[in-house]
């Protein structure tokens, strides 16, 4: 059973924020050494300050490459120039080099075959900038170089509480005149595929709210829903995906009606993971859906406030690895119950019940 391991590749993030605390922390529990074989990228050096300044008791072994990681054992490969400081809380260019040359080490490897899936500790979007990072961040950057042209999808979730981005690291400013029909076509099609292979969800539900106040008040209060948002919901409802609204925004979450779908489609950034983060900060995690690599991340960023202190939760990040061991899992079992169509019973047959109950909820709100 130990040749199944799952390896996860884990990338070090910015090495004076809280990455390492919630990694170390995570790991002193044995248990999850029997759910995969983890790989952090980043400095055996690095690694050992942290631990030692936050009194933590988990060890670590010193490999090469992912191919020298042992079972049982966490492993750091050292892509790391040994000279730098670790200064908690400080926003150092230099610390951005070393969470960039992590991140780029766990790309190749992945390309060679040697880990499975990566789960990527918080960046300073900042600092990380250089001639081969120019972007808004890990998601942008990961479609670049995984992607083999296909689009990513940001969904911050938490257990069957799944919310996606239409438009994500963009000014507000920008917004309204980024989103398309098309866009949100795409983005649909991305979410439900997501929501059927890498979650096991048959015939997914996706709610999908407004970029205006109430829905736009029919006209009064803005024209996207009625010229953009309405129409793709019936273009991507005809090819057969179940997607509802759109729904005024300031409801949706409070009254709970998000629990009756599997996914929740939202405009921008901040309307959909300001909600997400008041319901499930401390174990919310970052997917990163669309891309034949599977990419997760705590929802949480370097928490420099709170940096070299040991206040960090850990929950996120141990919910980022379990994520990307069951999306693995999930895409074994899909690819298996597809490479042979006889034994794959297709949900085909649909009835208007489900619909009748959603427009149900429709009225409510």
């Amino acid at each position: 059973m130990e040749d199944n391991k799952i390896k996860v590749g884990i990338t070090q993030g910015d090495i004076n924020g809280v990455g390492y605390e919630v990694i170390l922390k995570a790991f002193s529990d044995p248990v999850m050494l029997e759910l995969c074989t983890p790989v952090i990228y980043g400095s055996p050096k690095v690694a050992a300050y942290h631990r030692k300044s936050l009194d933590l008791p988990t060890n670590f072994s010193i490999v090469s490459s992912a191919a020298e990681a042992a079972y049982n054992r966490l492993s750091v490969v050292n892509c790391t120039d040994d000279e730098v400081k670790v200064e908690f809380s400080k926003a150092d260019p230099e610390a951005g080099k070393a969470a960039l040359g992590a991140l780029e080490r766990a790309i190749e490897e992945y390309k060679e075959g040697l880990i499975d899936v990566i789960v990527t500790a918080p960046i300073n979007k900042h600092t990380i900038q250089s001639e081969t990072f120019a972007f808004p961040g890990h998601t942008e950057y990961i479609e670049e170089r995984l992607g083999n042209g296909a689009k990513s999808l940001m969904i911050l979730m938490k257990d069957d509480f799944r919310v996606a981005l239409v438009t994500g690291h963009i000014p507000v400013s920008q917004i309204a005149s980024t989103i398309t029909k098309e866009l949100i076509e795409e983005k649909l099609a991305i979410f439900n595929q997501s929501l059927k292979q890498d979650f096991a969800i048959d015939a997914p539900r996706i709610a999908v709210l407004s970029l205006n106040p109430h829905a736009g008040d029919e006209g009064l209060l803005g024209k996207e829903e009625e010229e953009i948002i309405i129409p793709a919901l019936k273009e991507m409802s005809a090819r057969g995906i179940l997607c509802y609204g759109p729904y005024p925004a300031d409801g949706f979450m409070g009254s709970g009606n998000f629990t009756h779908f599997d996914g929740v489609l939202a405009m921008y950034h901040d309307q959909g993971l300001a909600p997400f983060k008041a319901l499930a900060m401390d174990e919310g995690v970052n997917y990163t859906a669309g891309l034949p690599v599977i990419r997760t991340s705590p929802a949480h960023g370097t928490a420099y406030d709170i940096a070299g202190k040991g206040l960090a939760s850990e929950e996120s990040f141990r919910q980022a690895i379990y994520v990307a061991i069951d999306v693995f899992r999930n895409r074994l079992r899909d690819k298996a119950a597809h490479a042979n169509p006889l034994r794959k019973q297709y949900y085909e047959k649909r009835d208007d019940s489900d619909k009748l109950k959603l427009d149900s909820v429709e009225e409510d709100l």
